[in-house]
């Protein structure tokens, strides 16, 4: 299965950055297409867009000034399946991204995925203290995925952070 492709440019205000295709969004071409991922969802309600997009509008966000990635390209059933060398070289693809698009935030979809990117274990959800990339904002929200825990009022609150981090800087 081959991966999705990225929908990135220079500038944006979010990049948005997941662990890794779903087997659904292999399949689909598209990001964050499994059904029960909220991410389309969560970006409606913390009021990132002003409307809740489909997974095949996904490139539509770049008009928006939202880009999406992953730390790995490969499509997967679960990120437990991704290896360590593909980690190694995700980490170093990811970085050249960040320093070559230059977004101003660049928002992690899951503190794990922050994790494997930035090699530290004592994450907070939200703004970090300490970029990885300087001059791009590293923010840790939430995984998207239906399998997180959270109440969904939660982790749009978290969201809504990142809503409120945009709008400062502008």
């Amino acid at each position: 299965m081959n991966p999705i492709p990225d929908h990135i440019k220079t500038n944006l205000d979010i990049l948005f950055i997941g662990f890794n295709p779903s087997i659904r969004s292999g399949t689909s071409g598209s990001h964050y297409a499994n059904p029960n991922n909220r991410f389309w969802k969560i970006l409606h309600e913390a009021g990132l867009t002003t409307r809740k997009f489909r997974p095949e509008e996904n490139h539509e966000l770049l008009e928006l000034g939202y880009g999406l990635t992953n730390i790995v390209s490969r499509p997967t059933k679960a990120a437990e399946e991704i290896t360590k060398e593909e980690y190694q070289e995700g980490r170093l693809e990811l970085r050249r991204k960040i320093q070559t698009y230059k977004p101003k935030i660049a928002c992690y979809v899951g503190k794990g995925v922050y994790q494997q990117f930035s090699k530290k274990n004592n994450i907070k959800w939200g703004r970090q203290d300490v970029t990885v990339v300087p001059g791009t904002i590293d923010f840790v929200a939430p995984s998207s995925s239906g399998l997180v825990r959270m109440k969904m009022k939660e982790v749009v609150g978290i969201y809504h952070e990142l809503t409120d981090l945009l709008v400062s800087l502008k």
